[in-house]
């Protein structure tokens, strides 16, 4: 936690910020230790030039604050005082220029903010914490690791289920019952589970849709687990299928290892988009590919980076993002595979391990 305090306080002498005033509760938990969800109330991690850090939680928060939190000086506030009181006179004298989260803090407090608080003006300190989080700790990288295998197991598991006239609200609670049996906290999204030509809505909502045989099957599930998340989506045949989703499978489980192939540390984010996507164009499915090839995966489900054709960031070693190609072929059905990937030292890692050869259930 220190070096990330570290990191943090050279930001703040570099940009001539005073005050570090944090209440995104994923960034809490990753600067704290503390995994909480105040929903309406206050919960924010403060750094102030010179002092330690200190943090304001809810009254009722407190004990696990305290149990759970690298921070030891907690102030706390009940339901019926002002938390923005309380964090001005937590604060010993002027808050100088603020530093705060601009994506995440809504208009309401920000005015609330800086009404108690006056200030020389704020600065966005998101980029920062983006820098800092993108590339991972070996803990952090072991906190999704077990993330990954839960969910697999939940997979596992739930297949079991799957037969003609199940519906995918069945399979759905399936897998969310398995997501608490197996121990994880939740799912990191909500888990979506849908069969025939429903699998070509990328986002579609599972319901009474029951399962045939022909049909093409998609899982797109996630948990979390100790504060980190994973996502796995895997297809799988009902009985026999066309052989035009044949061939569609066959075409996204090649542009899925493509894109794994491309992964290496210094190559653009753009560029295993475009080795993904070429594979899917020559096929002659360019324009039913219609996603980013990814996304960051940390302590949020979605996180940058983005993986696109626009984005020229270059990988870096401990970056972790998943690698998700689909071709949606509207009243036909739709493939997707979904891998989570850990760019090393010298390569790729794949964290995912479920097997990706076209599968026959039910």
């Amino acid at each position: 936690m220190k070096e990330k305090w570290s990191v943090l306080e050279q930001h703040m002498k570099t940009h001539g910020v005073h005050t570090l005033l944090i209440t995104d509760p994923k960034h809490v938990y990753y600067l704290t230790g503390f995994l909480s969800e105040p929903h309406e109330r206050f919960l924010g991690v403060i750094l102030i030039q010179g002092r330690e850090p200190f943090m304001i939680v809810p009254a009722l928060d407190e004990e696990a604050a305290r149990s759970a939190s690298a921070v030891t000086e907690i102030y706390t506030h009940t339901d019926t005082d002002n938390p923005y009181q309380v964090l001005k006179q937590a604060l010993r004298g002027s808050s100088g220029i603020l530093g705060l989260e601009k994506n995440y803090i809504s208009l309401a407090r920000y005015e609330a903010i800086t009404e108690a608080l006056g200030g020389k003006g704020t600065v966005d300190i998101g980029p920062w914490l983006q820098a800092m989080r993108v590339r991972k700790t070996d803990e952090e990288v072991g906190k999704i690791k077990h993330a990954v295998s839960l969910i697999e197991e939940v997979l596992k598991q739930s297949l079991t289920k799957v037969k003609v006239g199940v519906t995918e609200n069945e399979l759905v609670a399936e897998v969310e019952y398995q997501i608490r049996k197996l121990g994880a906290d939740g799912p990191s999204f909500d888990s979506m589970v849908l069969t025939g030509d429903k699998t070509a809505l990328p986002h579609g909502t599972p319901g009474t849709r029951q399962v045939a045989p022909g049909d093409l099957l998609m899982f797109d599930i996630g948990v979390y687990a100790a504060g980190y998340a994973s996502d796995i989506t895997r297809t799988f045949a009902v009985g026999d299928i066309s052989a035009e989703l044949q061939t569609v499978y066959n075409t996204v489980l090649a542009a899925n290892e493509q894109a794994i192939r491309a992964t290496r540390p210094g190559a653009s984010f753009s560029e295993i988009d475009l080795a993904a996507r070429q594979v899917i164009e020559d096929a002659g499915y360019g324009p039913y590919f219609i996603h980013r090839l990814g996304h960051g995966l940390g302590i949020d489900v979605h996180e940058y980076p983005s993986i696109h054709a626009g984005n020229h960031d270059k990988l870096q070693s401990g970056n972790i993002f998943t690698v998700e190609p689909g071709i949606y072929l509207p009243g036909k059905g739709g493939v997707r595979i979904e891998d989570d990937v850990l760019v090393t030292e010298n390569g790729v890692a794949v964290l995912t391990t479920f097997p990706k050869t076209l599968t026959v259930v039910g």
